[in-house]
């Protein structure tokens, strides 16, 4: 007999800890399987000089706030990594590692079948808990790159010391591009940086965060359903800035000043030679209207509430694309630029074929309200803009994660009278985490 709990939740990252979090105050039996160990993502999948680009006092995870000495700081990787460690020694969850989910699907008596690499399972309910990062993005012609180049994910880079020696194409400037090329511009490194269309906003502005000033603004609060974009918010770029070194701007055009070359958005290879669209005026502009867009928006707030803040300012750009060579932006010769790395920074697309659901939109995406699908017992959290922009970061999932408890509990009640009672007791194959 297939090994039976009322819920299964499939990932142990910060969204699936934060749900056993609360299914145990409410005593659901649950179990957590999880593909690698609890926070793969955060262990493995992060450069050396990676940190946190939101203030640490928005770290929230349920029962875990922040209790550090900077609230105001950035907490960098390996404090990352024990601020999550603490957590799973305070939830102890019922966790199963090393575990893949390979076909979720539900039967005809409502139960949920899930077949793994450990066994099979059932479960009245199942919460995906799995994000939505799965398949590294890198275009076709990566392949038809020179053999010597060394290519690599944004998930794979660690720093600039295990690249060759020579110029480094980072291709995609969303967080991760805009920061690793950021890292390499640092350590002395040539970097070419492929520009796309990602907003960008300032670390500090009039005398605090701008968090801080976007918290009081009650942008964090705000649901996608109220969002301008509604569910279209889930398909933005995040905004490029950063928490190195106690928190600053990435200005790619002081970048430019300073020797780093920008190039358009990446259009083809031919020939030896990378080409790019003619569009990076149109992008640094527009990463600059929105940058200060959102500080006029700070500007308002501060007028309307009547605070006493520093006087305001508008960014005015400190270099500009035009002039020299007019192919210096849309072409680079990998030779001639002495080019020996090529970093993708284009994200992730989801993969979500284990799950056998009627629940996904024509991009593979889950449809859903509040982590909530149109099936019966099928949920998803840890999603960005799940509920709200904090949904996907530490600062929003207890949130989520409570309101899914209240929602399985209240499914729990109303089929208790008709589902078969659990087939025994968690098997020895258990992982302690006490």
């Amino acid at each position: 007999m297939p090994q039976h709990h009322d819920v299964i939740i499939v990932g142990a990252g910060q969204a699936g800890l934060s749900l056993s979090h609360y299914l145990q105050q409410r005593g659901i039996d649950h179990l957590l399987l999880e593909k690698h160990t609890p926070m793969h993502a955060w262990r493995h999948q992060r450069w050396d000089a990676f940190c946190l680009v939101t203030p640490n006092w928005q770290c929230k995870l349920p029962g875990h706030d922040y209790a550090g000495p900077e609230p105001h700081g950035f907490m960098k990787k390996a404090e990352i990594i024990d601020y999550l460690d603490a957590f799973l020694a305070k939830v102890k969850p019922p966790l199963m590692t090393g575990v893949t989910v390979r076909h979720l699907k539900q039967q005809a008596d409502g139960r949920y079948a899930i077949q793994t690499t450990a066994g099979d399972f059932t479960a009245r309910q199942v919460v995906v808990c799995s994000g939505g990062y799965h398949e590294p993005v890198v275009p076709r012609l990566a392949e038809r790159l020179p053999a010597h180049i060394v290519q690599l994910h944004s998930e794979q880079y660690r720093n600039p010391q295990a690249l060759p020696e020579g110029g480094v194409l980072v291709v995609g400037s969303g967080q991760s591009g805009a920061q690793i090329a950021e890292d390499l511009h640092l350590a002395g490194k040539q970097v070419h940086l492929a520009v796309g269309d990602a907003p960008r906003c300032a670390r500090f502005y009039r005398g605090r965060d701008v968090v801080d000033w976007l918290a009081d603004m009650g942008y964090y609060d705000m649901p996608v359903d109220q969002h301008p974009l509604r569910e279209g918010v889930r398909d933005n770029t995040n905004h490029y800035v950063t928490g190195r070194d106690g928190g600053r701007d990435i200005d790619l055009r002081a970048f430019a000043l300073q020797g780093m070359k920008l190039h358009g958005l990446l259009d083809g290879l031919q020939d030896g030679v990378m080409r790019f669209q003619d569009t990076l005026q149109a992008a640094l502009d527009q990463a600059d209207k929105v940058y200060n867009g959102i500080n006029a928006a700070i500007d308002k707030h501060i007028a309307e509430k009547g605070l006493d803040a520093p006087p305001p300012s508008v960014y005015e750009p400190v270099w500009q694309p035009q002039g020299g060579d007019a192919t210096e932006h849309t072409q680079l010769d990998l030779a001639a630029a002495g080019i020996t790395s090529v970093i993708w920074c284009i994200g992730f697309k989801p993969d979500f074929g284990w799950v056998d659901a009627p629940v996904f939109n024509g991009r593979g995406q889950p449809m859903h309200q509040r982590g909530v699908t149109q099936q019966p017992g099928l949920y998803f959290l840890g999603l960005p803009w799940l509920h709200t922009w904090g949904s996907g970061r530490f600062s929003g999932v207890a949130r989520d994660a409570l309101y899914l408890a209240e929602q399985i509990d209240a499914k729990l009640a109303r089929t208790e009278d008709t589902d078969v009672p659990p087939s025994g007791p968690i098997t020895a194959r258990l992982v302690s985490t006490g």
